[in-house]
This record gives C-alpha cells, sequence and structure tokens, in this order.
C-alpha cells in the first residue's frame, strides 16, 4: 500500500500539479478504507518521505523527489527492524542435535536472501515507478479513469 500511494502521489505531482492526494482519494484506488492508508501515511511521514496538510486543499505530498525514494527506503519506513523470514518463536530444542542445525542453517540463508531482496528495493525508486505507470496509462488512454 506505501508503493501504491508514493507511486500515485508522485504520478499525480507529474501528471496533475497542484491537485490534491487526500487519504480518502488513495483509499480509493488501494480499494481499501481511508483510515488504513492514513495510518500508512503516518509511517511515510514519520520517516521523512511526505508531507501531509489539513485544510479544504489538503492532501498528502512528496517531502523530496520521487528519484531519492527508493523501494527500500518505503519498505524500511512500514515495516522498520520487521524480519522478512521468520524463524522459529520459541527456537528448535537445544537438546536435540539436529534442530540448532536446521535453524543456523535457515537463518544464514534467510539472512543472503532478504539482504539480496533489500538491495534490489534499493536500485528502484518511486520516480521510475511513476514514469512506468505514467507511460503505461499513455499508451492505453487510462489516465482520466483515476480517481
Amino acid at each position: 500500500m506505501a508503493v501504491h500511494a508514493l507511486g500515485m502521489i508522485a504520478w499525480g505531482e507529474r501528471e496533475r500539479p497542484g491537485e490534491p492526494f487526500t487519504s480518502e482519494r488513495i483509499a480509493l484506488s488501494i480499494h481499501t478504507n481511508p483510515v488504513v492508508v492514513r495510518r500508512v501515511l503516518a509511517d511515510l511521514r514519520r520517516a521523512g518521505l511526505v508531507r501531509t496538510r489539513r485544510g479544504a486543499r489538503g492532501g498528502v505530498s512528496l517531502a523530496r523527489p520521487a528519484g531519492r525514494v527508493t523501494l527500500r527506503s518505503v519498505w524500511e519506513a512500514v515495516e522498520g527492524t520487521e524480519r522478512l523470514f521468520c524463524g522459529y518463536p520459541a527456537g528448535p530444542n537445544p537438546k536435540c542435535p539436529f534442530g540448532p542445525l536446521v535453524a543456523g542453517y535457515l537463518e544464514s540463508l534467510y539472512g543472503r536472501a532478504e539482504a539480496s531482496l533489500k538491495a534490489s528495493l534499493g536500485k528502484v525508486t518511486i520516480e521510475q515507478l511513476a514514469r512506468h505507470i505514467a507511460a503505461h496509462l499513455r499508451s492505453t488512454r487510462l489516465a482520466a479513469a483515476i480517481p
């Protein structure tokens, strides 16, 4: 949802400058409740990725250029230090010779996978997403249908 919201905001700032994007408008696109979007936007605001403005012309805007917002920074804003892969809730049985070995092996494997995913997300920006969406919308003439 966070990437969706940021992509929509970035696209709107390029294609419809001055038109406010509200949590209600973003929620229509995501197909969820505006309260859910406001919670996500609060995480993004705390991370310095968006600014919010109240009032009649209020809405949300990017706090920095879309080219400087990576998908990794969005992930970290929403998920924080949450691990991508979970291990054992209570750990394997320490008396079993097999369990700790499996846990250690998986921990190493999951650590490499998570590092690889984060590195990949760090190479993609919201600007790239917005450009991709804008090009697709122009080619299919669907931009007018965006709420």
